[in-house]
């Protein structure tokens, strides 16, 4: 079995932060990037093992289209008289080396609500769980690689354009975008809530 990382599973959940500084200048190669999406998608658990999460990964011009078309979507949205700062975070994505977009295949989740109509409320809402596992497992190895990432969610405003873009399906529901890149930048210090509020043992 490939190895993905050489760091153990509890340094590389604890070192994954937010890296809003990055370039394109990464030693990973793309092959080991591949390696590290395909791995999420395959071990990643999914409610009823509905295996709904979809991977997108925009690199090279691929990525900095998705940043203009982002960026020109919002400025409809903000306006040009208040866009200094919106333009600022476009190009601290842009500058980085890829995107991965995280979609759920919508026609998986439809399909379970109908044979399963007992949970067909709860089936959106696993999905949105499994979506969030394949977001966490994918950043916490693509920071033990060494590289910067963030989570960003400008959908549902560049969903129509993303998907025509690069003949995405119409299942696909877009959860979630994260730009990675080659770290420029170290997080400020993270700051933790008292442990014993957020957690209790009985027995």
């Amino acid at each position: 079995m490939t190895t993905i990382t050489t760091k153990d599973f509890y340094t590389a959940i604890k070192e994954r932060r937010s890296y809003y500084g990055i370039n394109k200048e990464v030693k990973v190669s793309d092959e080991k990037i591949k390696e590290i999406v395909e791995f999420a998608v395959k071990y990643t658990p999914s409610a009823f093992n509905s295996q709904t999460a979809r991977l997108v990964v925009l690199t090279g011009e691929a990525h900095d289209k998705l940043w203009n078309i982002t960026t020109e979507t919002l400025r409809k949205v903000v306006g040009e008289g208040d866009f200094e700062g919106t333009q600022q975070k476009m190009d601290s994505f842009k500058a980085g080396f890829g995107t991965v977009l995280f979609f759920e295949d919508e026609a998986i989740v439809k399909s379970l609500q109908g044979h399963f109509p007992l949970y067909a409320d709860n089936f959106p809402v696993w999905s949105n769980q499994a979506s969030g596992m394949h977001q966490l497992v994918v950043w916490s190895a693509l920071d033990a690689e060494g590289l910067g990432a963030s989570l960003q969610h400008y959908n549902p405003l560049i969903d129509d354009k993303v998907k025509r873009e690069w003949n995405i399906p119409s299942n696909w529901k877009l959860i979630a975008q994260m730009p990675f890149g080659n770290p420029i930048a170290q997080p400020g210090e993270k700051e933790f809530q008292p442990i014993e509020d957020r957690v209790r043992f009985y027995k």
